[in-house]
């Protein structure tokens, strides 16, 4: 079927699930049975009744915002200027095929890793989003409780809308941390004490969106009477409570994000130290030079700079410069066991999920996020085993073949 027809369809089923018509002869599922038509309620109407429904992550777009308070939907899927970058992060998988490998045992296939000393089930990892009690009211506690019955890793934003003692509760073992740099030291000597008192091994410093952003779409599409935002937001959009912030040292000097906080930091902080928002080879060599842990190529799900770059065609300069010193995790735009796997055939130690876990997170809670990573980890597997990789070491750029980017 093309996608004209796919469209008429769509739009033909809108109309029964709207027709009073329809609904008087029994609703939207009894009109289509009687006419030879019969199929699920999702088909019919985009939402999904159980998370058991979903064949794929993207299934759960649509039940999400339908639930979703609008605002924080609209905040959540927006990108920046024309929402470029944040479509290429999809488009570029389209352009990397695989090179399958036959005749080796796809019994045998382990998608198990080591990160740190702590073995995860898969090198799928939940990235940190801000705010997630405003998709589901359990919010960032959902995740964990999720992220736990599938051995995931969870990193926290450090404007979660939770505390990070809460969530290392409910994972059962101290989440990794992701820093938005406060804008004193002071402040910053406060936060790393807190993190670091609640077990955390790994911080991981965001570089990328630290002037701001231009979310035209999110402006755009939220209400247009921002009244109603005061339930969640007192003193208007993008306030609410901020625990990992809210009682931090006020005043002192100003600091820059910029390579000296970086170096005070790694005097600072004992653990692993990873700086997230890394695309180019000329800041992956500073990384190294810098005693840095590790890198998170990332533009921020779309929502930080419109370079209209992928972090996946970002993703071979970067660690080809460093040359396996340091681990390089990557995200932004992954969708599919198929996406994750070229990540990691291009050197990605581990691959972060964003928006999946939310839509999950924002349709059916902590067993939305439970799906979805089901569905996530099944597919790599999958695609493990008809590739011809037993482990995840065995994936090598031979097995994709990727256009010849310019780098």
């Amino acid at each position: 079927m093309d996608e004209r027809h796919s469209e008429a369809r769509r739009e033909f089923l809108k109309f029964l699930v709207a027709s009073p018509y329809v609904a008087a002869l029994g609703g939207a599922a009894v009109f289509l049975q009687q006419h030879g038509m019969a199929q699920s309620a999702q088909e019919s109407t985009g939402v999904l009744a159980t998370p058991a429904d979903a064949l794929s992550v993207l299934d759960f777009e649509e039940t999400a915002r339908k639930k979703v308070n609008p605002g924080h939907w609209a905040y959540m899927a927006s990108g920046v200027d024309d929402d470029a970058t944040l479509r290429a992060n999809r488009e570029v998988f389209k352009h990397i095929q695989l090179r399958p490998r036959r005749l080796h045992d796809p019994r045998k296939v382990d998608t198990t890793i080591n990160l740190f000393g702590t073995s995860y089930a898969s090198p799928i990892y939940l990235c940190p989003t801000g705010g997630e009690k405003s998709f589901n009211r359990d919010g960032e506690l959902a995740v964990a409780r999720a992220a736990r019955a599938r051995n995931t890793l969870q990193i926290l934003s450090t404007a979660s809308s939770t505390g990070v003692e809460e969530v290392n509760r409910e994972l059962g073992r101290p989440a990794w941390y992701q820093v938005y740099a406060p804008n004193s030291w002071e402040a910053n000597a406060a936060l790393l004490k807190r993190v670091e008192a609640a077990g955390c091994p790994v911080i991981a410093l965001t570089v990328d969106n630290i002037t701001g952003r231009n979310s035209e779409f999110y402006l755009r599409t939220r209400p247009k009477d921002l009244s109603q935002c005061t339930t969640c937001h007192p003193s208007g959009p993008g306030s609410g409570p901020r625990p990992m912030t809210e009682n931090l040292p006020r005043g002192g000097e100003r600091v820059a994000v910029d390579w000296a906080l970086v170096d005070n930091i790694r005097k600072t902080w004992k653990g692993k130290f990873f700086v997230k928002g890394i695309d180019t080879r000329e800041d992956a060599r500073l990384c190294v030079e810098h005693g840095l842990d590790g890198i998170m190529v990332s533009n921020h799900g779309g929502r930080a700079t419109e370079t209209i770059r992928s972090t996946v065609e970002a993703l071979p300069e970067v660690v080809a410069e460093v040359r396996g010193r340091i681990p390089v995790y990557v995200d932004g735009g992954f969708r599919r066991g198929t996406d994750i796997f070229k990540a990691l055939a291009l050197g990605a130690t581990a691959v972060g999920i964003g928006r999946p876990f939310l839509w999950g997170l924002g349709a059916f809670g902590q067993a939305g996020v439970d799906r979805v990573l089901e569905i996530l980890q099944g597919e790599l597997k999958l695609v493990m085993g008809n590739c011809g990789t037993q482990t995840l070491r065995e994936i090598t750029p031979a097995h994709v073949a990727t256009p010849d980017w310019k780098t």
